[in-house]
């Protein structure tokens, strides 16, 4: 009989542990919908992005614009030129080198500034590895987003990278380090003969 009240008393906590993790997640997205965020994120690698930001800045006067290592600051800066944004507005942001560290690099900045919830401006390829990143790196802060997706005509990119890259996020969020720094050494590395 102890056995069997053993096991039923870590079935119970089990089940309580779960119900109150999936309880907390259920409040936190609803929060997240229901939160105005304050700046957009646009993550570099395609120049469309920048120029969805600018019409969406154009129609968004309240809303900063961050971009994070995307084109070069002269295109970027004649984007929101063109489109009447002021560039007070825009702050241009090279550090990251990669889709992870396009949110490490800002993280601090946003929670230095007050920010609580942010839009993410990617291509619709892209947002489900920006999706699970943002819900990591930003959420360790808790920071909201709302994410804005870039028509393309591009298929979705693989799972893999979405595990990989949520990994990598989850790395970061307990020892400040993304895994980027060891794909950089080990880029320059000598080729094994």
């Amino acid at each position: 009989m102890p056995k069997v009240r053993r096991k039923n008393r870590r079935l119970t906590l089990a089940s309580l542990l779960l119900l109150a993790t999936g309880l907390w997640l259920g409040q936190w997205h609803i929060r997240g919908r229901l939160s105005s965020p304050t700046v957009a994120l646009v993550l570099g690698g395609d120049t469309h992005r920048e120029e969805f930001a600018a019409e969406f800045a154009t129609d968004h006067p309240d809303i900063d614009v961050w971009i994070s290592s995307g084109a070069n600051p002269e295109y970027a800066t004649w984007v929101f030129q063109e489109s009447q944004v002021s560039l007070e507005r825009l702050h241009l942001d090279y550090r990251a080198v990669d889709t992870v560290t396009n949110f490490t690099t800002l993280v601090d900045d946003f929670e230095r500034l007050g920010i609580k919830s942010v839009y993410l401006i990617t291509s619709d390829y892209h947002m489900r590895r920006a999706n699970t990143i943002a819900t990591i790196v930003l959420g360790s802060r808790g920071i909201h987003y709302k994410p804005l997706p870039v028509a393309s005509e591009r298929p979705p990119e693989p799972l893999l990278r979405s595990f990989r890259d949520g990994g990598r996020s989850i790395l970061w969020v307990f020892t400040g380090k993304t895994g980027s720094e060891l794909a950089q050494l080990s880029s320059k590395l000598p080729a094994l003969p």
